[in-house]
């Protein structure tokens, strides 16, 4: 399994903008065109559903290296050897999560403010894998949230945190130069991706721009 922390992007296979027809298809582009981690989002759907969902892509991961991430579903997790779980601020505790997963599945957190990217830090490794920063920009997927800007991830980036994080938020192909000019060096691409005919070309894309900067 590749490591996060030499992760760069990190793709979300989202029911908001997935038709369940194209679900399995759109997750073979998101492998085939090099993303380094993969989220399965069913935030609408039910639980039976949201399995349903991962039963149909589970094959695909059987031969790749690429770690399958479940969004705040530690049940439908716990089910699967090997999956990852991502929570958000409002879903199970961190530290609890850690404790019913045991110490060596992925486990990520959203944070959205300066101050709650200090508490992940604070967490440490032995609690969380990664963290995630955002919205960065202004985001039709979720729109009620407020913006953090780049000076929060140029924040983040000058403390130099011990665990790897991702911006995310309206970050698309175009904007990802601004992104790593604030010393952050991993993204999550949403919609921009999704929406893309070809999804893969659109992962290489990304991936090109992140190159770019090393």
């Amino acid at each position: 399994m590749k490591a996060i922390s030499d992760g760069r992007f990190y793709a979300i296979l989202d029911t908001g903008w997935v038709k369940p027809e194209e679900w399995t298809e759109k997750c073979q582009q998101l492998i085939a065109g090099g993303a380094d981690l993969i989220q399965l989002r069913a935030k609408k759907e039910s639980p039976s559903e949201r399995a349903a969902l991962l039963e149909k892509i589970l094959p695909l991961f059987e031969n790749s290296s690429v770690p399958l991430i479940v969004n705040d579903d530690i049940d439908l997790c716990l089910r699967y050897p090997g999956l990852g779980l991502h929570v958000g601020q409002t879903d199970i505790p961190a530290r609890e999560a850690r404790e019913r997963l045991g110490p060596d599945r992925i486990l990520g957190l959203s944070t959205g403010s300066l101050e709650l990217a200090r508490e992940a830090i604070e967490l440490g490794p032995e609690i969380l894998s990664y963290f995630a920063i955002g919205p960065v920009f202004p985001t039709v997927t979720k729109p009620d949230y407020i913006p953090v800007g780049l000076e929060v991830p140029r924040l983040i980036s000058e403390l130099n945190p011990p665990i790897p994080f991702f911006c995310i938020g309206g970050i698309t192909r175009k904007n990802i130069p601004e992104v790593l000019a604030t010393g952050a060096k991993r993204v999550v691409i949403v919609s921009d991706i999704l929406t893309a005919p070809d999804s893969a070309a659109a992962v290489r894309e990304a991936q090109a721009a992140l190159n770019a900067s090393i």
